[in-house]
């Protein structure tokens, strides 16, 4: 596959020629006369000419142009192109001519989805690899290794079309057809409400506490316990019980139904190394015999509790932070109410934005602590971009990317009717998606550290490259329907503003003062000379501070 280099010149090279073969075609099948169709600007490296055009690739791969006849006030045609010129041609011809750039840009991400989306792919099936016992499917009787066939009477056939059926769909019963060892049964669930934020558009939709991974048994021992007295840890990864493998909490709980008596228990521990001045983790493997519990299963027969509410790490200088919650620390209770899952948490923090809460925890020495919390923005840089997002800063444990089991996959056949269907619909919701983040950024209610050039585009070319072909295509889709968008907008040099000049024309029956579209230009250019400048900086930046 390509390099970063040659990704991003093919990235840049095909939006551009999109972009600039709209001008051309419509130009040409206006009558208006094409001088050159450039790929690039500043000077040619090849090129050759057919007909009356010249069609070139320059030195600059960052834009494009298509020189017309006649496309400057000041210019004076040559009497066999009298009436080919540009600005001569009627004003709803140079409306097309303008508004095709951008409209290629914006029908080109159908194509390309519509490529993405046909044939066969492997998709993650809807079987339930984990359960929140304190989340809606677990009191409708869920489990684990369920399939789920249907959603309030609607099939599904992967874990994306199961997640999407629950948007708008929440604090209502509704049937959800589960499989079981080859049979169907209906059973009613009430999915929670949440709110799914992307930093663009919230997304209300219902939850209902299940997971296609399946979930490690991972220990919380609190002080005290039979587990810690046994030798136990928090985020102890339970192996092996009595010789017996645990992939993983189903297990844990099949195998802790058969046995009694002592318990021997082989478990993973993370033990801190120090590398200079960072401390890292290396596993280690120990066995400990612990009592069963009388009358327990799961993770209480062994004296323990699941880690799900334990904080395996905080963000510095965020609220929980500053509040005192530290690794190790387990969370209690959400405004009075016992916490059951680290789930149900995210649901209700969704729900509650920037509004106060009170929440308990106990550290690990075994005192618990109350106070009453907000969430607060706090910076996500990544390596393109940096936001703010409202949030508390704890995080639960979670496999790495080394320690996740298999889960099951489903082939999913597309058919050309629907992957077309599909490419139209997700189009338009990336379309106005764009157009929010330019309100936003225009009304201040958006950093404009989110706005990136060349650097930025290299970076991600690169690394949607290295997840694979449809990965990149994507980003291409992305970036085309970007570019489509921001040249409708009415900035001089850009088409907006031409096509604005075109309507203008077709309305008052004469153009533009030639003195205003002299100043408006020079507007338009310090305009763009200052938003290429900032995103210049903030690629800097980005480069700097990673």
């Amino acid at each position: 596959m390509l390099q970063g280099p040659g990704l991003f010149i093919l990235l840049l090279g095909v939006l551009i020629t999109v972009h600039e073969l709209g001008h051309f075609l419509v130009a040409k099948a206006c009558g208006v006369k094409v001088l050159r169709f450039s790929i690039g600007f500043g000077p040619k490296l090849f090129g050759f000419t057919k007909g009356e055009t010249e069609y070139q690739v320059a030195i600059l791969p960052l834009g494009g142009y298509v020189k017309m006849a006649g496309d400057s006030p000041h210019e004076e045609l040559a009497p066999e192109d009298a009436g080919r010129g540009f600005l001569n041609a009627a004003p709803w011809k140079r409306a097309l001519i303008v508004a095709a750039g951008p409209f290629f840009n914006l029908v080109f991400p159908v194509l390309i989805y519509f490529f993405v989306f046909v044939g066969s792919h492997e998709a993650i099936s809807t079987k339930v690899g984990f359960v929140d016992p304190a989340m809606p499917a677990a009191t409708a009787g869920i489990r684990p290794g369920d399939r789920i066939i249907a959603v309030d009477g609607e099939k599904v056939r992967t874990f994306e079309e199961l997640r999407d059926t629950f948007v708008g769909r929440f604090e209502r019963p509704i049937p959800i057809t589960v499989e079981r060892d080859g049979k169907q049964s209906i059973v009613e669930v009430t999915p929670r409400k949440v709110t799914d934020s992307n930093g663009i558009d919230p997304v209300e939709r219902g939850q209902i506490g299940i997971q296609y991974a399946r979930k490690p048994a991972v220990l919380g021992v609190s002080p005290g316990s039979p587990a810690a007295q046994a030798g136990l840890k928090t985020f102890d990864r339970v192996l092996s019980i009595n010789g017996v493998s645990i992939p993983d909490e189903a297990a844990l709980h099949e195998q802790l139904a058969k046995l009694e008596g002592p318990l021997e228990v082989a478990v993973q521990r993370m033990r801190p190394v120090m590398a200079g001045a960072v401390t890292g983790g290396v596993p280690s493997v120990v066995k400990v015999t612990v009592p069963k519990q009388p009358g327990n299963d799961g993770f209480t027969a062994l004296g323990a509790e699941s880690s799900d509410l334990y904080v395996v790490s905080v963000n510095p200088g965020s609220v929980a932070d500053k509040a005192g919650i530290r690794a190790g620390d387990r969370l209690i209770s959400f405004n009075g109410e016992p916490l059951r899952s680290f789930t149900v948490l995210l649901a209700e923090l969704s729900n509650l934005k920037d509004q106060p809460f009170q929440l308990t925890w106990r550290s690990a020495d075994g005192q618990e602590h109350t106070q009453k919390l907000a969430q607060a923005p706090y910076n996500t840089r990544s390596e393109f971009s940096q936001e703010a997002r409202l949030e508390l800063g704890v995080d639960p444990w979670y496999p790495s990317s080394a320690e996740l089991l298999p889960v099951d996959m489903v082939t999913v056949d597309i058919s050309p009717g629907d992957a077309l269907r599909q490419a139209a619909t997700v189009v338009p919701r990336i379309v106005g998606q764009m157009v929010t983040v330019l309100g936003r950024i225009a009304t201040n209610q958006m950093s404009t550290k989110t706005l990136g050039g060349p650097v930025m585009m290299y970076q991600l070319a690169s690394k949607s490259a290295e997840q694979g072909w449809e990965s990149f295509f994507h980003l291409m889709a992305v970036i085309s329907i970007n570019l489509g968008v921001m040249n409708l907008l009415p900035i001089p040099i850009l088409d907006g503003f031409h096509l604005l000049s075109a309507f203008w024309e077709g309305i008052r029956r004469r153009p533009i003062p030639v003195r205003v579209r002299e100043v408006a230009n020079v507007v338009g250019l310090i305009l763009l000379a200052a938003l290429m400048v900032m995103a210049f900086y903030n690629d800097i930046n980005r480069l700097i501070f990673g």
